[in-house]
């Protein structure tokens, strides 16, 4: 059995199409075509069927995917270990929220560096279902969601933790020192909240609709460092994640809000494929991130 027809296979199932599997893997449609035939005719069953210019797995090909992940994994396994390179070298694509992009980088990336220098890291911000449908397609090595609480039987769960949440203010605001707010005390204040739809500002939007409320806010930016500072400066207030807004709160230039009737969960979680391959690069780069970005 050719690993290349696997390696196809793998590809057009992903993909859902033998023309984009075509373009991902550099071959001509034809050629796909034929290495799928090949891979038919070998194990003597069909893998997809064909109806219209679609194509969707038949069960032996649903059950044959499984099978073909585990054969590249161990291939190249077996490859990287047959390198003698001692240097941990490598690409990997982290897929994080905005504000998880932000707060990584300016930590903790030069040290990262200087330590592997010959891993490069691609990061790319996306909203959650965005991030899940990348790893589905080997578009992203690894992501890191700040959303409520995921799990899939075809991911693995690397690292999670809860993310304490705020409502915050100006350290001068009215509401800086005030007790036992409610929601609806601060509803009709001007807000400036992260993108409509994404991440934790849908779960947090989704506890107001609970309530039968809503806020329509002046701002919407996914950038939470433009946001801490434009609060700094003014009577807007937010809802952002602790670990945005530590430093200004310590700094005594915001305030948390004490609002008692609003509890949203929130996990931050570290996750890959279950099929994906985990390279020495990959492995080392989801150790350090579990030991410098996680407490």
């Amino acid at each position: 059995m050719e690993l290349r027809n696997l390696i196809t296979f793998i590809n057009v199932a992903e993909l859902g199409s033998f023309t984009k599997a075509a373009e991902q893997i550099g071959y001509s449609q034809s050629t796909i075509s034929f290495q799928i035939k090949q891979l038919e005719d070998e194990l003597g069953c069909l893998l997809f069927e064909r109806i219209n210019h679609t194509i969707s797995l038949t069960q032996k090909g649903r059950e044959l995917v499984s099978y073909a992940h585990q054969i590249r994994t161990l291939t190249d396994e077996f490859k990287e270990n047959l390198e003698e390179e001692k240097k941990c070298s490598g690409h990997i694509h982290l897929v994080t929220p905005d504000s998880l992009c932000d707060d990584m980088i300016t930590r903790n990336y030069i040290e990262f560096h200087k330590k592997y220098p010959d891993i490069s890291i691609k990061f790319t911000t996306a909203d959650t279902s965005v991030m899940f449908d990348m790893l589905d397609h080997n578009e992203a090595d690894v992501i890191i969601t700040l959303d409520s609480h995921s799990y899939h039987k075809d991911y693995i769960i690397a690292k999670e933790e809860p993310v304490s949440m705020h409502f915050v203010a100006n350290s001068k605001s009215k509401f800086a020192n005030a007790k036992n707010l409610s929601i609806c005390d601060i509803i009709n204040e001007p807000f400036i909240l992260t993108e409509f739809g994404q991440g934790y500002r849908r779960v947090f939007d989704k506890e107001l609709a609970k309530k039968s409320l809503e806020i329509t806010p002046i701002l919407e930016i996914g950038r939470t460092d433009m946001i801490t500072s434009i609060i700094a400066q003014s009577d807007v207030l937010s809802f952002l994640p602790d670990f945005v807004t530590k430093d200004m709160i310590e700094a005594g230039k915001l305030s948390y809000l004490d609002v008692c009737d609003v509890n949203i969960e929130i996990w931050k979680q570290l996750i890959y494929h279950k099929n994906k391959w985990m390279s020495k690069a990959l492995k080392t780069s989801l150790n350090y991130i579990i030991e410098n970005d996680f407490s």
